[in-house]
């Protein structure tokens, strides 16, 4: 194994971009692939391709040593996430396959949304998955395409991921709007630092040892939403003036035993220390 090794970032975004900056720091090749390369840092070598159009991936580098898949989806429709994620990915494996490249490693980015449980239960590794919705029951097909691809591979289940530019709580709750306290809808989430910290800890530890096939990637602080919209209102100095229960689907509490064993250290372990820096930005 070399010191340098060639990496590809399957669908470059924000987690992807940052991932793949830190890599390269690192002294590592990084290849972003992603429909639009123009956004990409200087440090990421751009590969304009469209993981829905097998023909656009023919030439990919021939010496990769890590796959991570780290896409998201356009929209909530249907039939843009199997495109996204199940679809996407076997394009992808096929033509690894059929240009004869082996990665040693790849890491599927999914998502907790492939629980079902919604009366407040801890949800780790080990629990069943019979998601009710369609965006989980993709989710769970691409897990086994990645898990069945033949090459070890690593699934990363993330909580609800938040941080700079993800402000959708942060604006609601300056509106005065909250959440309702009954009944109490545990919440799940990780910094999108705390996401690209995990990937990178997971790929250095997969080249000492092999990895568990499924790591769930949340804080240590599952929380009620009306405690943390409650806290979110008293940080922003506002009053809430409505409760609305939208977006509360489920309530489950996700468990990070797992990756906590596996050595990593959240640099934000809860909602008050990852939310501190975002306020101070979002007030001025």
């Amino acid at each position: 194994m070399s010191n340098r090794d060639q990496i590809l970032i399957a669908g470059c975004g924000d987690v992807g971009s940052q991932l793949g900056l830190n890599l390269a720091a690192a002294g590592h090749q990084v290849f972003g692939l992603r429909r639009n390369i123009n956004q990409l840092p200087p440090a990421i070598q751009g590969i304009a391709a469209d993981l829905s159009q097998t023909d656009t991936l023919k030439g990919l580098p021939q010496q990769l040593d890590t796959v991570f898949y780290v896409v998201a989806a356009g929209s909530r429709e249907e039939s843009v996430y199997r495109q996204a994620y199940s679809g996407g990915l076997q394009n992808l494996l096929q033509a690894l396959q059929q240009q004869g490249i082996h990665p040693r490693q790849l890491f599927f980015v999914s998502s907790t949304a492939v629980y079902h449980q919604q009366n407040d239960e801890w949800v780790d590794e080990s629990s069943a998955t019979e998601p009710d919705n369609f965006s989980g029951r993709i989710m769970l097909d691409a897990e086994q395409i990645a898990l069945q691809s033949g090459i070890p591979a690593t699934v990363v289940r993330f909580s609800g991921i938040y941080g700079p530019g993800r402000n959708y709580m942060l604006s609601q709750v300056n509106r005065g709007t909250g959440y309702p306290a009954d009944p109490p809808r545990y919440s799940n989430r990780i910094h999108r630092d705390d996401c690209v910290g995990v990937l990178q800890h997971l790929w250095r530890r997969s080249q000492q040892q092999p990895l568990a096939p499924v790591y769930l990637a949340s804080d240590d602080q599952p929380a009620p939403l009306h405690e943390v919209g409650d806290w979110l209102a008293a940080q922003l100095g506002v009053e809430i003036t409505e409760r609305s229960a939208r977006r509360t689907i489920g309530s489950k509490r996700c468990s990070n035993a797992l990756l906590k064993q596996s050595g990593y250290q959240f640099r934000y372990p809860d909602y008050q220390s990852g939310y501190a820096e975002l306020i101070k930005a979002f007030l001025r």
